[in-house]
């Protein structure tokens, strides 16, 4: 695939950006000093190769956007090597082989969000709104989510809680074995398999496998295709207000990938078809 000129310059500024910021002597070069033939701070071309294993010339063609569909390998290690961060390396997929990356570039990306995030979950009225990060763990929750709990204490990790606690599956999550299971499954599958060296996820993962009750459904409906939750519907019975429904709408915060925004929409009544506004009911302001 050959770029447009437009591309190739945003590639090679944002290329030459970082290759400037990153100092030789903190990868093991001497320090480059002004002089004839100077022409950037930072990293030279020709160390890219050398720091990449690349034949002399290689990062050259790659910055001036003449490598035709670059390896997910080349954009791995030059990303790493040039210390860019989630946005950047999403652009840097997005401008050269024309999709999103498979997975994150940093192993920590996700498990945390910035603290405005809390802020903005403390503001949201009329949804049960809450955070957690790459490995499911809560980071953030507004009142109305926890009183959604027995008790009105909300789990530290909500898939956990899903898949796991018989409370949940009795009891909180209604038609768990058909309206929860096969939703939250693959979506934990998925996240296994962009985190492959994640120990928490692959520890949760193995704790759903040898549950007696999760485990016999996991290896079907992990396989399923995800059914990504925006405007699906799922019944549950809510500690203050009874038997219900919550229409769920998921965001994710840009530097944060694999982190994410829930909102459950609350719908009391034993069927969809009561959609009536009860005084009980949490209510959009």
């Amino acid at each position: 695939m050959h770029l447009a000129a437009a591309d190739r310059a945003a590639l090679r500024a944002l290329l030459r950006e970082r290759r400037a910021a990153v100092s030789p002597a903190s990868v093991g070069f001497p320090p480059r000093r002004p002089g004839p033939g100077r022409r950037a701070a930072g990293l030279s071309q020709e160390q890219l190769d050398l720091l990449l294993e690349r034949t002399p010339g290689t990062y050259n063609r790659f910055e001036n956007g003449q490598l035709a569909s670059p390896s997910a390998e080349l954009l791995t290690a030059v990303a790493t090597v040039l210390r860019l961060d989630e946005q950047e390396w999403v652009f840097l997929w997005r401008l050269t082989r024309r999709e999103h990356p498979p997975g994150p570039l940093h192993r920590a990306s996700g498990l945390t969000v910035p603290g405005e995030w809390q802020r903005v979950v403390d503001g949201i009225s009329g949804a049960l709104a809450y955070i957690n990060d790459a490995e499911w763990n809560l980071l953030a929750h507004n009142k109305e989510f926890a009183a959604l709990f027995p008790g009105g204490e909300p789990p530290a990790n909500p898939v956990r809680w899903m898949l796991l606690d018989p409370q949940a599956r009795e009891v909180v999550l209604a038609d768990w074995a058909r309206s929860w299971a096969p939703v939250v499954m693959p979506q934990l599958r998925h996240a296994v398999e962009l985190r492959p060296g994640n120990a928490a996820l692959a520890r949760l993962e193995d704790d759903v496998r040898r549950d007696p009750v999760a485990g016999p459904l996991y290896e079907g409906a992990a396989a399923a295709p995800i059914a990504y939750p925006d405007g699906s519907e799922r019944p549950l019975n809510h500690a203050l207000y009874g038997p219900g429904w919550v229409t769920t709408c998921v965001a994710q915060p840009v530097t944060s990938p694999g982190a994410r925004v829930m909102l459950l929409l609350y719908t009391p009544g034993d069927s969809l078809a009561s959609r009536s506004s009860s005084p009980h009911a949490p209510q959009m302001s």
